[in-house]
């Protein structure tokens, strides 16, 4: 039998309150995110990495994500520290973050100081940059793995939804933060006290900001302490069971649950793309056809392209920040009402007047789809970054279905797999007694992160908990595959097309070194590609019809 000690507590004197402390620090991880996003393509195009090898770079995000997230995991789940599982994983991991985002926006320093001669130190400064960006997403994922566990373990069963939301609201908050932030002239409005380039000042507020939010939630969430683990024999069986179980679960998957995953799949080829580049394309299409001049003579083409791009995404962040409150309203829930928010009281009369003609989920899915599809269609003919920045707007609402959507019908299918009903058969707290030791009696799993509610897991055997584990966990192979996929096409099309170095921010090229700017841009080109793979996406979400 496993045994704890303390009860899970949140400080604050209100729900508002004890929710917001418990997911601020998403906050400073979307925050990081939106930074290295938005500035770390052109940041190491203006270092003189080509397009195609810069794509390469950017496969540390599903990297990170397959190993680290599992490891940190698996870590905190057998962690016996009286600080708590999680709280000792979200203090560390946003230092050693914090450290990787102040060297790679101090990375030229940094260099020089070792390295005196130029020509060299270009060589140390690329490879510093690409080494730090990866230290960057490996510790994210950390904290990112031990906070959203936070929540899960932090709440009651009837709070666990409650959570999710705010940790939503919170994502979309940083965000819009990170954009904003972006968008002002750092560098004139703080001068050099931070850095002399637009960059480094957003490495030093993301540092501190991620800092800051993941010490106040460690400050005012409480943890239960875990004093021992029951010995499982089953983990002397060898590592390679659970990948076979795995394994064997995809090869035998439902019908619904592989069309919800072959959804995903080709949903996330078109996503891929457009989260990582449509910044650096929407500020290279402004140096390409509005602004040519400013190519060749900004001191800063990267602040420059940065905040032309971030502009483009407060208008997208603000839409996706008010779409997750009000599409959940409008659009009617898969078989379960649990999914699909309660309106205010203040709106319950006016919406459920337009009940008989809200769009079922499974129809909103496809929708979006094919507003992503057209919108990104055409991307390589945009000669304005104003049409490209209408066309990145354009994806807010698409980008909240397909964030909703996947995890909603997954959930139906793993509920009606299980057999759960009710709400009954939930997990619930042994005590609330916060001085006594407490001990788990029949092995209970915690609810998952994707599966706030544990699937409702039965109180006394607890497979659904299982189930739930092995098929959310299938759909996230789903959901990182594709960025393998997007990562080898770019890099493919920046090959062909733009095979030289970045002409609106490379300092260093050589004129003989890449194509102009007469022929398609190559990101435009990838936008084009994720377009057809969201249309294929359509008829693979259509067949939920049919299943």
């Amino acid at each position: 039998m496993s045994r704890w000690a303390g009860q899970p507590s949140i400080k604050g004197s209100t729900e508002a309150v004890r929710m917001a402390l418990l997911t601020l620090n998403t906050i400073g991880i979307t925050f990081v995110w939106g930074v290295e996003q938005t500035y770390c393509t052109p940041y190491l195009l203006s270092l003189g990495l080509t397009k195609s090898k810069t794509s390469l770079v950017w496969i540390a995000g599903p990297l990170s994500g397959l190993i680290v997230q599992p490891i940190v995991g698996a870590l905190a789940d057998e962690s016996t520290s009286k600080w708590g599982r999680r709280r000792p994983f979200i203090v560390i991991g946003s230092i050693l973050s914090a450290l990787s985002l102040l060297t790679l926006g101090f990375t030229k320093e940094i260099v020089a100081f070792f390295v005196p001669d130029e020509k060299v130190a270009q060589t140390f400064t690329i490879s510093t940059a690409v080494l730090a960006i990866y230290a960057v997403d490996f510790s994210i994922n950390a904290v990112m793995s031990a906070a959203r566990s936070l929540v899960v373990d932090t709440l009651p069963i009837e709070k666990q939804q409650t959570g999710s939301a705010w940790g939503s609201r919170m994502s979309a908050i940083g965000h819009g933060i990170a954009y904003a932030t972006g968008a002002i002239d750092l560098p004139s409005l703080l001068g050099t006290s931070l850095g002399d380039t637009q960059f480094k000042q957003l490495t030093v507020i993301a540092a501190v900001g991620l800092v800051f939010t993941c010490w106040v939630t460690s400050w005012a969430v409480t943890e239960r302490v875990l004093i021992a683990t029951r010995h499982d024999p089953r983990k002397e069986e060898g590592g390679f069971k659970v990948v076979s179980q795995i394994w064997s679960t995809i090869v035998h998957l439902p019908p619904r649950i592989r069309a919800i995953c072959m959804a995903q799949f080709w949903a996330w080829i078109g996503w891929f793309p457009f989260l990582f580049y449509s910044t650096t394309w929407i500020g290279e299409t402004y140096f390409r056809y509005d602004a040519v001049s400013k190519a060749k003579d900004s001191g800063d083409a990267l602040g420059e392209i940065g905040r032309v791009g971030s502009e483009a995404f407060i208008i997208y962040s603000i839409i996706t920040f008010f779409g997750s409150w009000i599409l959940p309203m409008v659009i009617k829930s898969p078989d379960d009402e649990s999914y699909t928010q309660r309106p205010p009281q203040a709106l319950r009369g006016a919406v459920e007047k337009f009940n008989k003609y809200k769009p079922d989920l499974l129809t909103a899915w496809m929708w979006g789809h094919a507003t992503f599809a057209g919108a990104m269609f055409f991307a390589p003919f945009a000669t304005s970054f104003r049409f490209a920045t209408f066309l990145v707007c354009l994806c807010g609402l698409p980008w909240n279905i397909a964030s909703w959507a996947p995890s909603a019908f997954l959930g139906v299918e793993v509920n009606k797999l299980s057999g759960a009903t009710g709400s009954n058969n939930s997990y619930r707290r042994l005590s609330r007694d916060s001085s006594i030791e407490l001990e788990e009696v029949n092995e209970l799993s915690s609810p998952s992160v994707l599966d706030p509610e544990g699937s409702r897991a039965g109180s006394k055997s607890g497979p659904t908990g299982q189930l739930s584990g092995v098929y959310f966990g299938i759909l996230n192979i789903y959901t990182t595959i594709p960025q393998f996929i997007g990562t080898i096409l770019s890099t493919v099309i920046f090959t062909i097309l733009e095979p030289g170095k970045s002409p609106e921010l490379a300092h260093n090229a050589h004129p003989d070194e890449h194509h102009g700017t007469d022929g398609p841009n190559a990101i435009s080109v990838c936008l084009f590609i994720g377009a057809c793979s969201a249309f294929v996406a359509i008829f693979a979400t259509r067949k939920l019809k049919y299943l």
